[in-house]
């Protein structure tokens, strides 16, 4: 889904930070969360449940879980897929996980968000 609370942190950030993007730019494949077209990068914030992270919030249910395992392992193999993709097409792709957008982690991380941002432009205007 689109527009949810974990993007709109971000996108709240970065536009505070004077970055400007696109939402879910339906000409890219996987239609990321965010398109910074001057930096040449996307950006997936993702669910820890919904794509598998690793943490404590992406253990899979119990009950039903002939429904829940194939799911899951689809949503991973298409994120890979389309991160190859993106990447194939010169993108930079970022991944930022709901987990890290706990209040006591938010901060640094999005420090770290704009870093690998500008780091990417620097990278391409050296070329």
């Amino acid at each position: 889904s689109t527009g949810t609370k974990p993007e709109m942190m971000v996108r709240k950030y970065l536009f505070a930070h004077g970055f400007r993007y696109r939402k879910n730019d339906k000409r890219l494949p996987g239609k990321p969360d965010i398109v910074l077209p001057k930096y040449k990068t996307v950006i997936f914030v993702n669910g820890c449940f919904w794509h598998m992270h690793g943490c404590s919030r992406s253990r899979l249910p119990k009950s039903n879980s002939e429904y829940w395992e194939p799911k899951i392992k689809r949503n991973i193999e298409r994120d890979h897929k389309v991160q190859a993709q993106l990447s194939e097409s010169g993108w930079n792709v970022l991944v930022v996980w709901e987990c890290e957008l706990k209040k006591k982690n938010f901060e640094q991380r999005m420090e770290q968000l704009c870093f690998e941002i500008r780091s990417n432009l620097d990278a391409n205007e050296s070329k």
